[in-house]
């Protein structure tokens, strides 16, 4: 598949995670040998407001290409304006959201809400693919609920006005993350259009992603709740649809390493404080399924200092 100057087989995504796909996250993704990490969602409008938040969410300094900007909002011409900022900080492709179901982000008619306003999504897309240079790329989600499936024609339209790629998860704005994503509508999507469509939903292993594409005839994948606490999968898989060869599972000399590495980068990043409060459900992630791991799910819950957290992480793996 192609998308602006990228020629690739089958990429394997990282999703898109708001509090997750950070700066330090990225990073760690790109040393396991993951390629292709999507920031944040941004904000159009905290972006126009010079935000210091969302400014330093845009820090792509030193990444990998390509850096791939989430952008989300409701009104054409500010999402223009925020687009070109994202393009003037170092983006190579920019990707709209048209799918997030968080009630804060809805209620302002942005994110999954634009799948019941399908004029307005579209005149979104036609104004950030005419405001920059780079792809522009959109992922959604099949529709609201089961009695409004709209992205299939939302999808051609988009194509349309431009979008290079499209991410479809297989699930409805009503679902949330419950239930199983229906991969079908992947499928019916990618017969639509011409453009790329990545499938994205319920990938928690290699072997999802290949049945994904064999079902689908997708392009490439997207993994997002699989890779939580379980940074690898990315490579993993990439590594898997390429080879046809599973690579072994990491052991606890190797987690230790990485989730050290992870906690001294966000608190580089974000300062001891909110380094700390924010990586603590990381490794309760990264924990999950050894023994007493609900134990140290507590503990680890209650720790507020960076030696402290150092000290259960050794023992843990230790």
């Amino acid at each position: 598949m192609k998308l602006g100057n990228y020629v690739w087989n089958t990429p394997v995504f990282m999703a898109p995670m708001a509090g997750i796909t950070d700066k330090a996250f990225r990073e760690i993704i790109h040393s396991l040998g993951g390629k292709y990490v999507v920031t944040e969602m941004i904000s159009d409008k905290a972006l126009l407001y010079n935000n210091s938040k969302t400014l330093k969410m845009l820090d792509m300094r030193g990444e990998e290409e390509p850096r791939i900007v989430q952008l989300f909002g409701s009104e054409p011409e500010k999402m223009a304006e925020a687009a070109r900022i994202i393009e003037e900080k170092g983006a190579n492709v920019i990707d709209i959201n048209m799918g997030c179901p968080t009630p804060k982000i809805v209620k302002n008619g942005e994110g999954a809400a634009l799948l019941r306003d399908l004029s307005l999504a579209t005149d979104i897309a036609r104004s950030v693919v005419k405001a920059v240079k780079i792809p522009v790329t959109v992922k959604l989600r099949v529709g609201w609920s089961l009695e409004e499936i709209t992205a299939p024609q939302l999808a051609q339209s988009l194509e349309n006005v431009g979008i290079q790629m499209l991410t479809v998860h297989g699930r409805t704005r009503e679902q949330f993350y419950s239930g199983k994503a229906d991969w079908t509508w992947i499928k019916k999507i990618k017969d639509l259009v011409q453009v790329p469509v990545i499938g994205n939903g319920d990938i928690f292993f290699p072997e999802d992603a290949r049945e994904m594409i064999l079902q689908t005839g997708c392009d490439g994948v997207m993994i997002a709740r699989g890779a939580l606490g379980n940074p690898w999968l990315i490579f993993e898989t990439q590594y898997f649809l390429e080879t046809g060869v599973l690579i072994p599972k990491p052991d606890s000399l190797e987690k230790k390493k990485i989730i050290l590495k992870h906690l001294h980068k966000l608190v580089d990043t974000k300062g001891e404080h909110i380094g700390i409060n924010e990586m603590r459900k990381h490794v309760v992630w990264y924990v999950k399924g050894i023994r007493n791991a609900a134990r140290f799910r507590d503990e680890i819950m209650q720790l507020n200092e960076l030696n402290e957290l150092e000290i259960i992480i050794n023992r843990i793996f230790d």
